[in-house]
């Protein structure tokens, strides 16, 4: 059957025009805003990661599913929306058919976002950490939808590393059995999303966003399928402190453990289980990240367009 999504996705006018004048488009994601962070606190990171993007030449194209339509590139109001609701569902690609066909209001994970992205036609994305192997999986089987799209969907992925909940070593073996290209940006560590490092080394490392953009051009021209990881550590000054992380993660998956909280409903409960036990600590860490990701992940794009 001949593929056509065209009557289900909307492209915001300034990213359809920089697209096809050939100009540095950057894809971002929405489960940050609606079910990674507390409101305020999202919107107000939403906004500022696109001016990050936008003050380096690129343009920024939040992705989000809203009454049905895979919307790529939103407006403030919209932004709104997503960070202040309750009816927001967290989008994977399992769900996309459901939520389009319902006519539903969706934040899109890592998996979701890169399938919009790529349908779109933009090769970089960028988000806080990617989803992975988690802990225990040798018995729940419980993967992340995102690795098995990163083995099979042509977009990078410019990410503070696995989160630090995950078993990251497991998840880096998927990774390398997919065949797909982790690279360090100026480190040599695999970073742990609120740390710099996890204790995993990366095979490759590059300091330069140009030999980033070419190591990816050169992949998708030779066909070969799947996305690539660019691993880029959390700034120094804003790392946490890794007992206190730990500490944290430790408590917080004893009590998921002890509530039978599972499967996409994980990530989440974790994430705000850590919040609450470090305080306001971890939120900032967070956020420094996705600005961080947003700096390196323009500079990424513009090369790539270049």
């Amino acid at each position: 059957m001949e593929k056509n999504f065209s009557s289900y996705i909307k492209i915001k006018d300034e990213v359809k025009q920089a697209l096809a004048e050939g100009k540095p488009v950057l894809s971002l994601e929405s489960t940050i805003i609606s079910h990674g962070m507390p409101y305020p606190d999202n919107v107000e990171t939403a906004l500022k990661v696109e001016k990050i993007v936008r003050d380096r030449g690129v343009i920024p194209a939040t992705i989000a599913i809203l009454d049905g339509v895979l919307t790529v590139g939103l407006e403030d109001d919209e932004l709104e929306r997503l960070g202040n609701s309750s009816d927001i569902l967290k989008v994977s690609r399992r769900d996309i058919p459901w939520v389009v066909s319902q006519k539903l209001c969706g934040a899109t994970t890592v998996a979701a976002t890169m399938i919009i992205s790529d349908l779109a036609g933009i090769p970089v994305f960028v988000t806080g950490g990617i989803g992975g192997v988690h802990r225990g999986a040798e018995k729940t089987f419980d993967v992340s939808a995102d690795l098995q799209e990163l083995a099979n969907t042509s977009v990078a992925v410019v990410c503070a590393g696995a989160k630090s909940i995950l078993d990251i070593g497991l998840t880096l073996e998927y990774l390398e059995t997919y065949g797909v290209p982790v690279v360090g940006y100026g480190t040599t560590k695999f970073p742990a999303f609120f740390t710099r490092d996890s204790g995993y080394p990366v095979e490759i490392s590059c300091d330069s966003a140009k030999d980033i953009a070419d190591m990816f051009r050169v992949k998708r021209e030779l066909g070969l399928k799947g996305g690539m990881v660019v691993a880029n550590p959390v700034p120094e000054e804003f790392e946490a402190d890794k007992k206190t992380i730990d500490s944290a993660i430790e408590k917080a998956l004893a009590d998921m453990d002890a509530k039978g909280i599972s499967g996409k409903d994980a990530t989440p409960f974790l994430l705000d289980a850590i919040k609450t036990i470090t305080g306001k600590a971890s939120l900032n860490t967070n956020i420094e990240l996705v600005f961080n990701n947003a700096r390196v992940g323009a500079e990424i794009a513009k090369s790539y367009f270049a």
